[in-house]
C-alpha cells in the first residue's frame, strides 16, 4: 500500500509541472558520443545569437560539465538541495562563454539515489526558473532511468545525439522508442555527431530515421550534422568552449548551424 502511495504521490507531483516552452533536453541513449560537449557548445551558440540561456546539469550524480569548463562552482545542485536554497542562488556565470549554468555534483551518491517525488520538486523549480531565460537546455543523463524521464518529460524538445556507431545507433533508437511510448507527440531532433563528412552523418541519420518511421510510425527530424575535428578534443583537454578557441573549426560551423535551426523551429 505504501508503495502504491508513494507512487500515486510522485505521479501527481509530476502532473503539476508546467511545460518548459522554451527547454531543449540533451540525451543520447548511451554515453561517449560527445552529448555534454554538445550541451555545452549549444548553450554557447545560443547565447552569441543573443538568447538568455541557462545549462542545467541533469546527469545528477555523474555531472561534469564543470569540468569540461574548468569551473570551480562555489555553490552546485547538491548544495542547493542540501541547504534548501533556491536554485536561482546555486547559478554559476559563464562569463567566457556569455551563459549560466545550474552545475551538478560529480560522484554524488545522494544526488544520484534521489527519491522520485525530490526528483519532481527540483524539475518544478527548474522549469519555473526557465521562465528567467530565453532558453533552458537539459544535459541529461546517459540512458533510459527515471530521472532521465522525468525531466525530459516536459521539455518543449528532446535532442537525440548519435553517431555512426551501430550501438549509439541502437542506443539513440530505444530512448526515441520509450519517449514516443511516454510522449507520443514529443518533438524529437536528431543530431549527428563526429561524422567523417556530411554525406556519411546523412547517411546515419537515414538509418536511424528510416528504423523509426518503420517500427515506430514516425521520423524525427535531422537538426544538423558534426563533422569529425581535431579541434574539438583540443578543446576539451584545454577546458575552453570551442567557439572560443577554435571559432572557425569545421564543427564549430556545424553546431552554429543546429543552433540556427533550432531557434528557427521555436518559431514553428
Amino acid at each position: 500500500m505504501q508503495n502504491k502511495a508513494t507512487a500515486a504521490t510522485a505521479a501527481n507531483a509530476v502532473a503539476r509541472i508546467p511545460d518548459g516552452k522554451n527547454v531543449l533536453a540533451i540525451a543520447s541513449g548511451k554515453g561517449g558520443v560527445g552529448k555534454t560537449w554538445f550541451a555545452i557548445t549549444l548553450a554557447h551558440a545560443l547565447s552569441r545569437a543573443g538568447e538568455k540561456t541557462l545549462l542545467f546539469d541533469g546527469d545528477l550524480g555523474l555531472a561534469n560539465v564543470d569540468i569540461q569548463l574548468g569551473l570551480m562552482a562555489e555553490r552546485d545542485l547538491g548544495a542547493a538541495l542540501a541547504n534548501k536554497l533556491p536554485l536561482k542562488k546555486s547559478i554559476t556565470r559563464f562569463e567566457d562563454g556569455g551563459f549560466d549554468i545550474l552545475a551538478g555534483r560529480s560522484g554524488s551518491g545522494s544526488l544520484a539515489a534521489l527519491p522520485i517525488q525530490k526528483v519532481a520538486m527540483l524539475h518544478m523549480a527548474l522549469m519555473n526558473l526557465s521562465k528567467s531565460y530565453d532558453k533552458v537546455i537539459i544535459d541529461l543523463g546517459a540512458g533510459l532511468d527515471r530521472v532521465v524521464r522525468m525531466l525530459a518529460g516536459k521539455a518543449s524538445k528532446s535532442v537525440v545525439i548519435t553517431t555512426d556507431e551501430p550501438t549509439s545507433i541502437a542506443d539513440a533508437y530505444a530512448y526515441i522508442k520509450v519517449t514516443l511510448s511516454d510522449r507520443p507527440d514529443a518533438d524529437l531532433r536528431i543530431v549527428v555527431n563526429i561524422a567523417e563528412s556530411l554525406e556519411k552523418g546523412q547517411k546515419t541519420y537515414e538509418t536511424l530515421a528510416n528504423a523509426c518511421g518503420s517500427f515506430l510510425g514516425q521520423r524525427p527530424k535531422l537538426a544538423g550534422i558534426i563533422r569529425r575535428d581535431r579541434r574539438v578534443p583540443d578543446a576539451i583537454r584545454s577546458q575552453s568552449p570551442l567557439l572560443t578557441r577554435s571559432p572557425s573549426a569545421e564543427a564549430a560551423e556545424d553546431i552554429e548551424r543546429v543552433a540556427k535551426e533550432l531557434l528557427s523551429s521555436f518559431q514553428d
